[in-house]
């Protein structure tokens, strides 16, 4: 009675094995990453270059770009992307398309990003949540529209960064409501291009340390932000809840507990590359607080 159970329990363990052994040769494919001045953008562009990858990784300045380059092998190739601007996305996609050609673009990693202002939601302005919009949700939504014909052309696959804060409002300011809505995105993106071969997989990293997450700057933005509020906002809070800076507390903590290595061995390249290399990539792979990978999906 139970054996046939016990079978089928067996045979799919070994599928799930299986599959998560199998990845795909680095040969020719392109792919393209947003966001690589610093951080996992960074770090992802070289990891790739290194497994013989044709990375095409845009940057937000000139320095960033010159840098990452110099440091890289000839395959890698690099170009200016400022994702909240129309027109540079639709240069870089130009660009994307004179490098790939008929073989399409393998691979698009949404990876730009910007922390905004963590702080009390009264303290915070329309402008303030449009700004963090901007680069984290709109951005990766015009930059995948303008290269889903490469996709396609190459049944290829999308890897859209999210965030764990994309699962829980964690604080206040538009991090959180971005990450949800780039969430909501790759959702419904993913339904609406499977047909077509192309495959979306979001990551969600924890506080792991990088120039997004960086505390200093973070508690910085936050006194900007105490500094505009009219007396009677200071005055409803008290100055001890920003010499403290309570709000950023638990923050702090987990960012002196979760550190990334500085040595080439990172954790993230487990996790990216189970979402970009792997020949069937889950949906959702996460990297939480204090774990090296912890795919579900």
């Amino acid at each position: 009675m139970w054996l046939p159970l016990l079978l089928g329990v067996l045979l799919w363990a070994a599928l799930w094995l299986l599959r998560d052994r199998q990845s795909l040769p680095a040969s020719d494919a392109f792919i393209f990453i947003t966001g690589c001045d610093s951080g996992f953008g960074r770090l992802l562009a070289l990891r790739l270059d290194q497994r013989g990858f044709r990375v095409l990784a845009s940057c937000l300045t000139p320095s960033g770009a010159e840098d990452l380059q110099r440091v890289a092998s000839s395959r890698l190739h690099t170009t200016l992307l400022d994702v909240t601007d129309p027109q540079s996305v639709q240069r870089a996609a130009k660009w994307v398309e004179t490098h790939v050609g008929e073989a399409g673009l393998f691979g698009l990693v949404n990876n730009a990003g910007v922390a905004g202002i963590i702080g009390p939601t009264p303290w915070l302005t329309q402008n303030d949540f449009r700004r963090v919009l901007n680069v984290n949700t709109l951005g990766p939504i015009g930059v995948t529209l303008a290269l889903l014909p490469l996709l396609q052309r190459a049944r290829g696959r999308v890897v859209n960064v999210t965030s764990v804060l994309g699962r829980l409002a964690a604080n206040g300011g538009g991090y959180c409501v971005s990450k949800f809505g780039l969430e909501a995105f790759s959702d419904s993106l993913r339904r609406d291009v499977a047909h077509f071969g192309v495959r979306v997989s979001i990551v969600e990293p924890g506080f792991f340390q990088t120039p997004v997450t960086n505390l200093k700057c973070l508690e910085d933005t936050l006194q900007e932000c105490w500094v505009r509020l009219p007396p009677t906002t200071q005055a409803l809070y008290g100055e001890a809840f920003l010499t403290r800076c309570e709000y950023l507390g638990p923050h702090r903590g987990i960012g002196r507990e979760r550190r990334v290595p500085e040595r080439p061995v990172l954790w993230e390249e487990v996790l990216w590359e189970e979402a970009r290399v792997n020949g069937t990539p889950r949906n959702t792979t996460q990297a939480m607080w204090n774990l090296p990978a912890c795919q579900t999906g």
